[in-house]
């Protein structure tokens, strides 16, 4: 099926999936942090990967998002800070989610995938049918978010959200590259047949999430970017306009402020899924075809 990784899709790309928290065992992160370089005007890019969906052992981040923080006047995130956790964004993605009257999810998605929605539910404990208005990427986008839960993962954890108290706290100027309408448009934009089919390998995800989701936060911790790239794209092929809607397009869409800012001298510390790193077409790549430096951050002793 072409959306296998939809769900570490979500976490590494898309929002619409604090304190300081103790640490977690294992090697020291390296994280996934890149600095860009303007070649004249002092301007001064950190690109920061985020998750946006972590648990709380996730914690503390690496060095490198401590240097990135301190070294940078403003914060740029996906989006404006505070739109995750707005109420309007929950009532407007309930409003984009629901079917008009007379139509029903069971009707569109047929019975074999129904029987299999109803199963999920009973095992989680949702009514399927209060799912029976939704559509598809909705539904999709509930199961992820309910199965990582399970996991102990949420957004609230995600580092957006960590850096944008940060950033509250200490008065710095935050903003964001996108609107939520936008967001939630990139979802309900989508044509039923693939979002029918999103519902699907969804559900066909459930099992391995957990597996998967340790493999994905291993290499964003230690900055492996190929292996990130693999996951996303193992069947990228299959139906590429998904990685143009929620990457490539949205990409290539965001260079025109981060080129401002390294113009105009800026020391911004630009907080993004770490999915928009990867490839020939990922913000790293992007920023080097246009003459600016970039070099990782990395530890002393990694250096």
């Amino acid at each position: 099926m072409p959306f296998r990784r939809l769900s570490l899709l979500l976490a590494l790309v898309s929002v619409c999936a604090c304190g300081r928290e103790p640490a977690s065992a294992g090697p020291a992160p390296s994280g996934s942090v890149w600095v860009v370089e303007a070649p004249e005007g002092g301007g001064r890019l950190y690109l920061c990967g985020t998750i946006h969906i972590l648990r709380r052992d996730d914690y503390p981040l690496a060095p490198a998002y401590e240097t990135a923080y301190a070294d940078s006047n403003r914060l740029i995130f996906e989006l404006p800070p505070g739109a995750g956790s707005d109420s309007a964004l929950g009532e407007r993605m309930r409003e984009l989610g629901r079917y008009g009257a007379g139509e029903t999810l069971e009707a569109r998605c047929g019975p074999a995938l129904w029987q299999r929605l109803k199963a999920w539910g009973e095992k989680r404990g949702v009514p399927v049918t209060a799912l029976n208005s939704c559509r598809p990427w909705f539904v999709s986008l509930l199961i992820t978010t309910t199965e990582y839960a399970h996991l102990g993962a949420s957004p609230e954890m995600g580092v957006d959200r960590h850096f944008e108290a940060r950033a509250r706290s200490d008065g710095k100027p935050a903003e964001g590259l996108e609107t939520v309408e936008l967001q939630l448009q990139l979802f309900a934009g989508l044509e039923e047949k693939l979002q029918i089919a999103m519902l699907e390998q969804t559900l066909d995800e459930v099992d391995t999430l957990s597996e998967e989701y340790e493999r994905m936060i291993s290499a964003w911790k230690q900055g492996r970017l190929d292996e990130l790239h693999e996951m996303l794209f193992r069947e990228a092929a299959k139906h590429p306009e998904l990685m143009e809607i929620f990457l490539t397009a949205r990409n290539h869409t965001w260079m025109a402020r981060l080129e401002e800012l390294l113009r105009r001298g800026e020391h911004a510390m630009v907080l993004v899924g770490t999915g928009h790193f990867t490839s020939e077409t990922g913000l790293i790549q992007l920023l080097e075809q246009r003459g600016f430096r970039v070099r990782r951050v990395l530890p002393a002793s990694a250096k």
